[in-house]
């Protein structure tokens, strides 16, 4: 298994690093719309025109990819560089897809400071208003997708309420625990797999190293974040992407329990960064590369920044590395679609909870704010307008209104 390569199309044909990173660059600067609309590019790119899968290999890896915790476009691109060109390609694909939006980020972060007088306060605040919309626009397509009956509404329901007694992550955690024992007691269905063998270059062994890594890093992190503010940093994004399910979005609340609970960045701040995130390509998780650059305590700034964002990445891609060798067998066990069906369903909850508090609490001052996040969640679900072009205009917007006292 260790030297078997998929690549339908072209056969299994291997390309090289260098080839990744190209297309993988193309794709981090020109993939706007979340993780959904990313694997929409990656398939016309890598399936339709360059045909480095087919299409039901690639279906079965975006399955996989959704079943895990993590940044499901980037587990993607990760796996399909591993297929291509091996390791370094894996790698390649990673630095490509992530860097153009983690560099803007970071612009932003530093540059953020300077940004003063109405017009600048008036922009900030509009990057808050339109992460209402955002968020909102992505709870109702989540819970149309996730919560289809009035089980896993249920399920939904009750992770708000748990939230609203137990919040932070511990409240998070016993959220997507008690969604999976609610969807495993609901009854268990039996998911066939759509056809064809994600086949990639990692050893049982391998795999195996990379679950232990995760669960290891889970329970040590913690224990030496007392001893550097360094492993601290590590030990809340780390632990912030391992419990990500349910797409990008869903990272927004675990971060907030993270650091704006945590005392290391304002609402303001935070908020402020999640709405520049809607506005560039690529990968929504290096929004950590923002956060990570603005932390009140040092390290911050460019080494902040750098952290954040490989500690956020890397519980995901660990947990892909162990289970891809697994996979094929895995995925036709009903137990495991039961228990993620509950989780995903605890998920839709917990992102409702994150719209309610810090979204809308902390941006929505008055009517004309709200008469500007209505605007926005309009604008992406009725017009399916581009988030990058709803973010422009509510910065304008938010401009405006402070001009207008």
């Amino acid at each position: 298994m260790a030297d078997q390569v998929v690549g339908s199309g072209e056969e299994g044909a291997r390309g090289n690093a260098v080839e990744v990173f190209s297309t993988f660059l193309k794709l981090g600067l020109t993939s706007f719309g979340g993780p959904i609309a990313h694997l929409g590019y990656f398939r016309e790119e890598l399936v339709v025109r360059r045909r480095w899968l087919n299409d039901q290999t690639y279906a079965d890896l975006v399955a996989l990819c959704q079943f895990l915790p993590g940044p499901t476009s980037s587990q993607v691109g990760f796996s399909l560089g591993m297929m291509r060109a091996g390791w370094l390609g894996a790698l390649s694909a990673f630095l490509a897809f992530t860097l153009p939006s983690a560099l803007i980020l970071l612009l932003f972060a530093l540059a953020a400071p300077t940004i003063g007088g109405p017009m600048g306060t008036g922009a900030l605040h509009g990057l808050k208003i339109v992460a209402v919309a955002i968020v909102a626009q992505a709870v109702w397509g989540m819970a149309r997708n996730l919560c289809p009956d009035r089980q896993r509404s249920t399920i939904a329901v009750a992770a708000v309420a748990l939230m609203a007694f137990v919040p932070g992550s511990v409240g998070m955690l016993g959220a997507i625990v008690l969604g999976a024992a609610g969807g495993l007691a609901l009854g268990r269905e039996e998911v066939k797999p759509a056809g064809g063998h994600v086949t990639v270059p990692v050893s049982r062994w391998a795999a195996v190293a990379a679950i232990l890594a995760f669960l290891a890093l889970l329970v040590l992190l913690p224990l030496l974040a007392g001893h550097s503010q360094a492993f601290a940093v590590v030990d809340r994004f780390y632990r912030a992407g391992a419990l990500v399910f349910g797409g990008g979005h869903v990272v927004l609340p675990l971060l907030d329990a993270e650091v704006v609970r945590g005392g290391w960045v304002t609402h303001d701040a935070f908020l402020a960064g999640y709405g520049a995130a809607q506005a560039v390509p690529g990968p929504l998780f290096t929004f950590a590369a923002y956060l990570g650059a603005v932390l009140g305590p040092a390290p911050n700034g460019v080494m902040g920044g750098g952290l954040a964002l490989l500690a956020i990445f890397l519980p995901g891609f660990l947990v892909l590395i162990g289970i891809l060798p697994f996979w094929d067998q895995f995925r036709t066990k009903s137990v495991a679609q039961s228990l993620m069906r509950g989780a995903n369903a605890a998920v839709v909850g917990i992102l409702g909870t994150a719209l309610y508090s810090p979204v809308f609490a902390s941006a929505i001052l008055d009517l004309r704010d709200f008469a500007l996040a209505l605007a926005g969640f309009v604008a992406l679900m009725v017009w399916k307008a581009p988030p990058w072009l709803v973010v422009a205009f509510s910065a304008v917007a938010g401009a405006g209104l402070a001009l207008s006292g």
